[in-house]
């Protein structure tokens, strides 16, 4: 169940975010959980396996060309998903960062006190 509020959450800020990112387009919200769960299933596969290959290039720019990947999947979710639609790779980087935030923050939501 709460594999589920995380997927539908991330679907509220990748539509949230494409509301107000002028080079982000999404058409419905089925498109939004569809990115989201795409997202979420390229970010499990296919992301370790760039940051391995990438691993000196990330290490030589203490950390930056992440975004670089981050980007790449996104760009990658667009190819993949019709209805959505990023475009260039810095406005993917700008979605990229933009998404990670407010992720946090609408994850910080679902935490519970632990006491």
């Amino acid at each position: 169940m709460k594999l589920i509020i995380k997927l539908l959450l991330n679907a509220v800020a990748v539509f949230i975010i494409a509301h107000f990112l002028s080079g982000v387009n999404v058409d419905s919200y089925v498109t939004a959980i569809i990115v989201a769960v795409v997202l979420s299933v390229l970010n499990l596969f296919v992301k370790p396996i760039l940051v391995i290959l990438t691993l000196p290039i990330t290490i030589v720019t203490l950390g930056l060309f992440l975004l670089i990947i981050n980007a790449l999947i996104i760009l990658l979710a667009d190819k993949l998903i019709d209805g959505f639609s990023v475009s260039s790779i810095w406005i993917a980087v700008l979605f990229s960062i933009l998404l990670s935030v407010l992720q946090s923050i609408l994850h910080s939501l679902l935490k519970e006190d632990k006491k």
